[in-house]
């Protein structure tokens, strides 16, 4: 079809990565900004003046909103002057510019490679990736979008001051809502995945950044809904309901879901700072989500009344305990990767574990120890139950094409152009 992909070299000014992040919750990887593009040069005498100029200003709208918002977006909760979010405004922007967009792709039309596409990116060692395909364009805007509702997740789960002067705390209003933030993130990152990429060539899939790439975008995914589930379970932790068992099911659910993320991240050449912070963040949640699952696990497994329970429940909290342990160090060396950033204060599932597992271990360890002799105690963490994935991602398709690219609309617009440029 003759698209094309080009890597232009760093000039050094437009990849712009903050020194520190600030109170990190949930991770996003930085925020791929795109740059202007002149669709006249490319469109102009092959769609109508007014189609032209309208692609031209809802794209030139989201690309100065994305350059004032990217440097800072992670760290601020910054409002409009209307009292709006910033984080909704450019969202809209680009829910605005999509079914505009969408009419390039329009019965497998000829001007799907007509316009060059340049995004600046944050992961790939890369400072720019330019291609000659709109479905680039479209896979970068919902890439953005996933990113961009990470972002308002992470803005609510930074705890606040509370009406009792005392802990900082997070409304469970706010824990609902990122769950449902999360699963739209899931959603856009999992349509891309199902119904864009599929668009490419395998040569020009070579050509994406890393940002892009479908491990990354995998991974993606797998991070919203592990954090979706890390949320559900702090609020069963906070439910008198909630039994041993569906605690034990859903720390076991978060520990695929980031085991997976960490399979989709491992052969990707993830670079410049973001990159390898992505990588350490999942790294952190993997070890912590197996410090609850085994916590949860072995706590059932005590409930037996043989010895083998017991040893086997004594395994696994120890196992809860060393994953504790190397969660906290995990923790750390996030923090301290560029840019840096800070770990909130702890609440819901961490915030719980962090006072139970150094506790229930040491006293379980301690009577079993007790009861019988070291060698019915296994040396060794059982194997945790296999669940199924409960949580999925939002189902999300691609809108309908804009009504401006009807044939009866392009078909009246291209009359006009024609008798205009007979009388010329």
């Amino acid at each position: 079809m003759g698209c094309f992909a080009s890597r232009p070299k760093d000039t050094g000014g437009n990849r712009r990565k903050p020194t520190s992040i600030g109170d990190v919750s949930v991770y996003v990887p930085g925020l791929r900004i795109p740059k202007p593009v002149e669709f006249s040069q490319s469109l102009g005498d092959q769609l109508p003046k007014t189609l032209v100029e309208r692609l031209t200003a809802l794209r030139t709208r989201i690309v100065v909103m994305a350059n004032q918002e990217g440097p800072t977006i992670t760290r601020t909760r910054r409002k409009t002057q209307h009292g709006g979010s910033t984080l909704a405004d450019l969202h809209q922007a680009l829910e605005d510019y999509l079914p505009v967009l969408l009419g390039l792709t329009k019965d497998g039309s000829h001007l799907q490679c007509k316009v060059q596409f340049n995004w600046v990116n944050q992961e790939d060692e890369q400072e720019e990736t330019a291609i000659s395909n709109v479905w680039y364009e479209i896979l970068s805007v919902l890439h953005l979008m996933a990113m961009l509702q990470m972002s308002q997740a992470n803005l609510l789960l930074l705890p606040r001051g509370s009406s009792d002067g005392y802990h900082p705390k997070i409304s469970e209003e706010n824990r609902r809502a990122s769950i449902d933030i999360f699963l739209k993130a899931a959603g856009y990152l999992d349509c891309a995945v199902k119904h864009v990429l599929p668009q490419f060539s395998t040569e020009l899939r070579r050509s994406l950044p890393v940002d892009l790439a479908e491990g990354a975008l995998r991974a993606l995914c797998l991070q919203a809904l592990g954090q979706g589930v890390d949320i559900q379970l702090g609020m069963a932790i906070d439910s008198a309901k909630a039994t041993l068992a569906v605690k034990r099911r859903l720390s076991c659910e978060m520990v695929k879901y980031w085991q997976q993320a960490q399979d989709n991240l491992m052969n990707l050449p993830l670079a410049n700072g973001w990159g390898e912070k992505h990588s350490l963040f999942v790294k952190w949640k993997y070890v912590e989500a197996k410090a609850a699952a085994y916590y949860y696990h072995g706590l059932i497994l005590d409930e037996g009344n043989t010895e083998k329970s017991h040893g086997m429940a004594v395994a696994a909290l120890q196992a809860a305990d060393e994953c504790y342990k190397e969660s906290k160090k995990a923790s750390e060396a996030f923090n301290t990767s560029s840019p840096t950033s800070r770990t909130p204060p702890l609440f819901g599932t961490m915030k719980y574990l962090s006072e139970k597992i150094p506790k229930e271990t040491s006293s379980k360890v301690r009577i079993n120890r007790d009861l019988y002799s070291y060698e019915k105690i296994m040396e060794t963490a059982p194997t945790l139950p296999d669940f199924a994935l409960a949580l999925k991602p939002d189902e999300y398709q691609l809108p309908s094409v804009d009504a401006s690219w009807s044939e009866d609309s392009l078909q009246t617009k291209k009359t006009s152009n024609h008798i205009k440029g007979n009388q010329r």
